[in-house]
């Protein structure tokens, strides 16, 4: 097939990358442990584990899954945790077990918890404290229960400062749990037992990454040890000369329980020898504004509501933005708005790619030397093959609006336990299908046009909710701002807008000129509501699905 973003290729970059059938996460990450073991691998509230420790630390919890809870190859264990430095010990720790990663959100109620737990198999659990109400309420009894607190991993004053800080802030009481085990004396424990080395394959299984996939309810996405060797590499293609071995700082905000940030964030980072800070709570804006002036840092990756928030912060303008090379918006599509105050105020261009769990997640980046915000998602990063496929499974041609879909090493085994709904979005031949809407230009550059579900059909024609979002959004007396159909006896459907704003003065009238000075009449809002927040995913992400059940009566 054609390949016209390879000829948009920096110099650099390859147009193919290579992944060994006995590639493994753990075995790239240890080639930076041995050559960086006193670099800082990872960072939180100002402390900080090196690669040595890193590398030490994950070998002996691995050895006391495996010792004392009898995990062997393929058992799942359960990751219930914020960003924190125990995360990143646990998580290798169970690769090296030759374990499974189920990440869970912590935030998630005892009904979600359930569902997920139950569906993935898990028989151990390392559960946040403040997380563990949530596993107790769920009624179900995991093989082994794993308590960590904010301060494991931290000298022993600090964590004693940083645990009661954090107890005195819990919503609710501390649950306990009997004959569970603090996570950092499972560490101890493993430390003084004798570790069984395995033979990782790049076929083994590493991640069951819950999603809401392309067709809704929360399946987990199979995510090979191949699959996230493959999309890491990718990533460090795509980076080249301009990230430094050994000498990046990457700000993380978004959580490690989601696939953005811990492949693109963590994982890529820590193969190259780089330090992932991580920020615990970013809806702390205070203390994450506090913290990205005590943290010099290279890397900054986001979506656009936290891109928005910081810029709305008046502290934020005072960091010193010397030493950003890099900001990349994913997990929904970045405001042209947000992204030209962001180069404003930083210095820096703020930089889309595009991704999805199913691909883990990474699909296409924008060149790192942009000098100015695109609007696009990019071009497909190295053995990333995609089409633009019509509704008769034709491809398009350029310059047409259809289903993207995706090939490559970094696309899952298909959905855990679901066999009916893996065939529904993954072909025999390999080609995954998004779910979402794409236009190709003539340089293979992809610009993104919306979710095939979240298209409005206004009087016979097509309406994108990014688009008149992109509209609305460069008001300046509008924050925050989501798109919806809803019912109309003469279009058949119309456009709603659901609006947060920053000038309580402005109106309906007023915001429905300002689209209609700029959009076709069809796609111009018949309605606007005002609300005081938009609910969102645990990334930042707004939901129009919930906009929708909330706003969406006509």
């Amino acid at each position: 097939m054609q390949r016209p973003w390879l000829k948009s290729y920096p110099p650099e970059v390859p147009a193919t990358i290579t992944v060994a059938d006995d590639a493994n996460v753990p075995a790239l990450i240890d080639a930076a442990c041995r050559e960086f073991p006193r670099h800082r691998a990872l960072g939180n509230f100002g402390s900080f584990i090196d690669y040595r420790r890193l590398a030490r630390d994950s070998q002996a919890f691995a050895t006391y899954l495996q010792c004392v809870c009898g995990v062997r190859r393929g058992t799942r264990v359960a990751l219930m945790m914020p960003n924190m430095l125990a995360y990143g010990v646990a998580m290798l720790g169970v690769l090296r077990a030759g374990a499974v990663v189920v990440n869970i959100n912590p935030l998630y109620t005892a009904r979600e918890f359930e569902a997920q737990f139950t569906d993935s198999g898990a028989e151990v659990i390392v559960v946040f404290e403040q997380a563990l109400a949530t596993v107790i309420a769920s009624g179900l009894r995991p093989n082994h229960v794993i308590v960590s607190r904010l301060g494991d991993g931290m000298p022993v004053l600090k964590a004693w400062l940083v645990d009661t800080l954090a107890a005195r802030r819990a919503t609710s009481p501390i649950a306990s749990w009997p004959g569970s085990l603090r996570f950092r004396d499972a560490v101890a424990i493993g430390a003084r037992m004798t570790f069984e080395p395995l033979a990782l394959r790049a076929s083994d299984l590493a991640f069951l990454q819950y999603t809401g996939g392309t067709t809704g309810a929360a399946k987990g996405a199979m995510l090979s040890h191949g699959n996230v060797v493959a999309n890491m590499l990718q990533v460090i293609a795509w980076f080249g000369s301009r990230a430094e071995r050994g000498r990046e700082t990457v700000i993380t905000a978004l959580p490690l329980y989601h696939i953005y940030a811990l492949t693109a964030n963590c994982l890529a980072t820590l193969a190259q020898g780089g330090l992932v800070y991580l920020i615990t709570n970013p809806r702390d804006l205070d203390t994450f504004v506090r913290e990205l002036k005590r943290q010099p840092f290279t890397t900054l990756t986001g979506v656009n509501t936290l891109f928005n928030a910081l810029l709305d912060h008046p502290g934020f303008a005072s960091v010193d933005f010397s030493s950003l090379k890099l900001t990349n918006g994913g997990g929904a599509a970045v405001q042209r708005a947000v992204a030209e105050r962001w180069a404003a105020c930083t210095g820096c261009v703020l930089t889309e790619g595009y991704g999805l769990t199913e691909a883990s997640p990474v699909v296409a980046v924008n060149r790192l030397d942009s000098r100015e915000f695109s609007g696009g998602i990019g071009l497909p990063v190295p053995s990333t093959e995609v089409r633009i496929v019509g509704e008769q499974g034709h491809d398009l041609a350029l310059g047409e609006a259809g289903e993207l879909w995706v090939r490559g090493p970094q696309v899952m085994q298909g959905y855990w336990m679901k066999p009916a709904e893996t065939r529904a979005v993954l072909d025999e031949d390999g080609w995954l299908r998004t779910g979402d809407i794409a236009v190709m230009a003539e340089d293979g550059s992809l610009r993104l046009v919306d979710r095939k579900k979240d298209l409005i059909i206004v009087s016979g024609f097509n309406v994108y909710p990014n688009e008149i979002e992109e509209v609305a959004a460069a008001h300046p007396g509008v924050r925050e701002v989501a798109v919806i159909g809803i019912a109309d006896p003469r279009s058949g459907e119309a456009v709603r807008l659901v609006v947060v704003r920053s000038d309580p003065a402005l109106d309906e009238v007023a915001l429905t000129e300002w689209c209609r000075a700029q959009l076709a009449a069809y796609k111009a809002p018949r309605s606007v509501l005002f609300v005081e927040e938009l609910p969102k995913s645990n990334v930042g992400k707004i939901l129009r699905r919930e906009v929708r059940a909330r706003y969406g009566a006509a």
